[in-house]
């Protein structure tokens, strides 16, 4: 092995493999901070690069596309409160109060060291224990992915702060928005109302860009007066030492939830990033903190959701199974430059492999510079008056949802969304429940009724199955501790939206 990684970090550092890694990397945060835009849409962009260059060569610049568009979508939702990509929905609950507090510099500081040390840490195991991941995440079964989507979905409890009562209508609504289009077992149209784009549903992407963003704006827009602008302090936006104290074990909670969940095929960042930010709310010292500015709530989301993307590699290369939508763009990408992703995929194209392993570690001191940068430089963004702002983002709203399947479709869904998004915070109902249920309620119904199929409607299979019993009790613990955390007197919680 040892052969194998040194011979990789030699074609990393080889000048045209370096220099478009760079590339990959400056691109990725672009691609990811500009609202609409995915990593895969801008893996798909580069793949048709990927047919004149070397196998290694393209790999490492996709991977660099990767990892740097997972962070980019922390900046335009620390600056903008708009999620530049779905895996940074949760780095708005904290980035934009400290946007709003004047550390907008240091916010995206620390989402950048936070970022580095997820896709360090994820790529650290991507090459250590792979197989050993990979085996682990083959044993989860229906039944087990139906309790891992309940786990996250009594995160609704805690994002809900002091309005319980409104964070469960919230989240129950965006189950009931998730129900929407074809049914995924038996093939029936669901809620469609004879109109042939509700088949497929509401898209993730139109959903968020609404709530979050186009929200702001109309938020924004009806406001007759305007608080002083808040000036961005640029020249201190390192972190002191207590403050990367406070946020080291949320980046390590980040770390370990977004490696695990990004080996399980088919959940992704936008679940990794809810469950981090939940985890290390609970065991923070600081509760009263996270949804107005702690530094914490930046941290572990961020790591979270760039963990994510080592450990996708992980079912990707070593069995051929893509762990999210982005890394089924680079499967293909893979084979159409000739390269089998699978168990032998190790020893036949051990250069090939461990060129991307080791590019991928370098990826992360590269995206660490740029991350330390952008830091300086695009808080100034916010400098910008209101009357060019607003349009500005709501202009990048139409876009980003236009391009996501080229259709006016979404953008009407965006503008839909905002306007419920807009009456949401008049009504202080808080957005991050019905987000969750969005994300949460397809893969909870898809695989209950799998679960149920499988074993002829026996729901005992819930509790048989050793690892979804554990995530049910997990559950249960989760739904405890926040409602005992509410009813506390005394205690302050914490508003998560």
């Amino acid at each position: 092995m040892v052969e194998n990684i040194l011979l990789g970090l030699g074609n990393v550092f080889q000048p045209l493999t370096f220099v478009l890694m760079v590339a990959g990397v400056v691109g990725g945060v672009i691609v990811g901070g500009l609202p609409g835009m995915t990593s895969s849409m801008g893996i798909i962009l580069l793949l048709p690069l990927t047919y004149r260059l070397d196998p290694k060569v393209a790999l490492v610049m996709l991977a660099g596309m990767y990892a740097g568009s997972m962070y980019g979508g922390s900046i335009s939702a620390i600056l903008l409160r708009t999620p530049g990509t779905p895996s940074a929905s949760a780095t708005l609950l904290d980035g934009y109060p400290l946007a709003e507090q004047g550390q907008a510099g240091k916010a995206i500081t620390v989402a950048t060291i936070a970022s580095a040390a997820g896709g360090l840490f994820s790529a650290i195991c991507l090459i250590l224990i792979a197989p050993s991941l990979a085996k682990v995440a083959l044993k989860f079964s229906p039944a087990d992915y139906f309790s891992l989507a309940i786990f996250g979905l009594t995160i609704m409890a805690s994002a809900s702060g002091k309005n319980l009562v409104k964070g469960l209508l919230a989240g129950w609504f965006g189950l009931l928005i998730s129900t929407v289009g074809i049914d995924p077992i038996m093939g029936v149209n669901r809620f469609t109302f004879g109109v042939p784009n509700l088949m497929s549903g509401f898209q993730l992407l139109p959903v968020l860009i609404g709530v979050f963003a186009i929200s702001q704006v109309l938020v924004e827009v009806e406001q007759k007066t305007r608080p002083p602008r808040v000036m961005q302090e640029l020249d201190d936006t390192i972190p002191s030492r207590q403050e990367l104290r406070l946020v080291v074990p949320a980046i390590l909670v980040g770390c370990l939830i977004g490696t695990m969940i990004g080996v399980i095929p088919g959940t992704g960042g936008a679940i990794a990033c809810f469950l981090a930010y939940d985890v290390a709310r609970r065991f923070s010292k600081r509760k009263e903190l996270w949804g107005h500015g702690a530094l914490e709530g930046v941290a572990a989301p961020e790591s979270a959701n760039n963990a994510v993307t080592g450990g996708a590699l992980v079912p990707m290369l070593t069995l051929g199974i893509p762990g999210d939508v982005v890394t089924a763009v680079m499967l293909g990408a893979l084979m159409l430059i000739g390269v089998q992703p699978g168990p032998l995929l190790f020893t036949q194209n051990a250069e090939v492999v461990y060129t991307l392993l080791t590019g991928f570690v370098i990826i992360q001191f590269v995206m660490l510079v740029v991350g330390l940068f952008s830091a300086k430089i695009a808080p100034r963004i916010l400098s910008v008056p209101y009357n060019l702002l607003m349009p500005a983002i709501l202009l990048f709203c139409v876009v980003g949802s236009f391009t996501l399947q080229n259709s006016l479709w979404d953008v009407k869904v965006a503008l839909l969304f905002g306007l419920i998004g807009y009456f949401m915070k008049k009504h202080n109902y808080p957005p991050a429940p019905l987000v969750l249920g969005v994300i949460l309620g397809p893969m909870a119904e898809e695989h209950l009724n799998r679960a149920l199929l499988l074993n002829h409607n026996d729901w005992t299979i819930l509790v048989r199955s050793p690892i979804s019993l554990f995530f049910l009790i997990l559950s249960v613990v989760s739904i405890l501790t926040a409602l005992f955390a509410i009813g506390s007197p005394g205690k302050k919680t914490s508003q998560a939206a």
